[in-house]
């Protein structure tokens, strides 16, 4: 059986991705966490804000998570 690859950014490890990073959650349920935290854990606004990072490159993805979840 072939070993399955994750190229999706949003799939990989956060600590995969950003060398700040220790995390072992995927950069998908960090993004998540973080608008849920901000959106005061309202779901449907959390989706909405989720939405358009699935269109997103890879580059605004890693440019958004470096601004706003990096500490």
């Amino acid at each position: 059986m072939a070993e399955e690859i994750k190229t999706a950014l949003l799939d990989r490890h956060m600590k995969e991705v950003f060398d700040w990073s220790d995390s072992d959650i995927p950069v998908r349920d960090a993004l998540w966490d973080y608008f849920m935290e901000k959106n005061g854990r309202d779901t449907m606004k959390t989706e909405e804000e989720m939405l358009p990072f699935l269109d997103y490159s890879d580059d605004k993805i890693e440019s958004f998570v470096n601004e706003n979840l990096k500490k």
